[in-house]
């Protein structure tokens, strides 16, 4: 039967054995290359990864900050100030370009454009634009989200029920209330879902940016570092900038079923 439901058990299970999988495989490779080569370090053993992780979390001789800090407030930093920026711009584009017809007359055909262009691609006009200091990555950030999230309200607002909306104002609801109260209300969770797929991309541009110009932060040192084949540097930061996905995505999802129950019943 399809999409039969299994219990919680069994898909926690499940989801532990996929995880031992992939550590199990992992060191398989490691084992295998350090066979024919014991001094390599391109897949590092866990004893080398350990090492690593010592070495970002030590405070280092020649800078005397810990890697990890440092890097960890950057990125952090430019990401949700990035993030931030590109979600508030996008409800403010998308409900009224969903609420009014001349503003989606006027902002759908660009924002369809801009939603098509790479923000990496462009990563070359923000130089210009915005220099390369902390602005310049908010705005690819912000640039890179708001289009694609804008037009997910867009939409959401679009598919609002009209009857709806005629018994509010029967009611004696104002337009503000009715956009503010309920139609708000009724995107609110498409819009956490939208920002939930942003994640990935947000932090694809964010670590682009930083290996090209930064000074500091998890890009910048997954470039330095892997030019020095410490891979047992490199691994971890990719392993957090993971975990911190997980996390994020995990805490929109929390946010979802806190502030929108019905959603997830309607959706069965």
């Amino acid at each position: 039967m399809i999409r039969r439901p299994i219990k919680q058990t069994t898909t926690l299970l499940l989801g532990l054995a996929s995880v031992a999988v992939l550590l199990l495989a992992y060191t398989w490779l490691s084992h295998r290359q350090h066979q024919e080569n014991p001094d390599d370090t391109t897949i590092p053993t866990w004893s080398q990864l350990a090492d690593g992780v010592q070495k970002a979390c030590s405070v280092d001789k020649r800078e005397g900050q810990r890697w990890i800090v440092v890097d960890a407030k950057a990125t952090a930093s430019r990401f949700f100030l990035g993030l931030g920026a590109g979600v508030a711009g996008a409800i403010v584009l998308g409900m009224l370009m969903g609420c009014f017809t001349p503003i989606e007359a006027f902002c759908y055909p660009p924002l369809s454009l801009l939603a098509k262009v790479p923000p990496t691609a462009a990563m070359a006009v923000f130089f210009v634009l915005v220099g390369t200091e902390l602005n310049m990555y908010v705005a690819m950030i912000a640039f890179g989200v708001l289009p694609t999230l804008a037009l997910t309200v867009f939409l959401g607002v679009k598919e609002f029920p009209e009857e709806l909306q005629y018994k509010a104002y029967t009611l004696g609801a104002t337009s503000t209330e009715v956009i503010a109260s309920i139609i708000f209300r009724q995107v609110l969770p498409r819009l956490l879902d939208g920002a939930r797929l942003m994640i990935g991309p947000a932090l694809v541009y964010l670590i682009a940016a930083e290996m090209l110009v930064g000074d500091v932060g998890f890009g910048y040192r997954i470039r330095l570092q892997s030019k020095l084949l410490n891979m047992g540097v490199v691994y971890p930061y990719l392993a957090l900038l993971a975990a911190f996905g997980f996390g994020m995505d995990y805490a929109l999802r929390w946010l979802q079923r806190k502030w929108c129950p019905w959603f997830e019943k309607a959706q069965g």
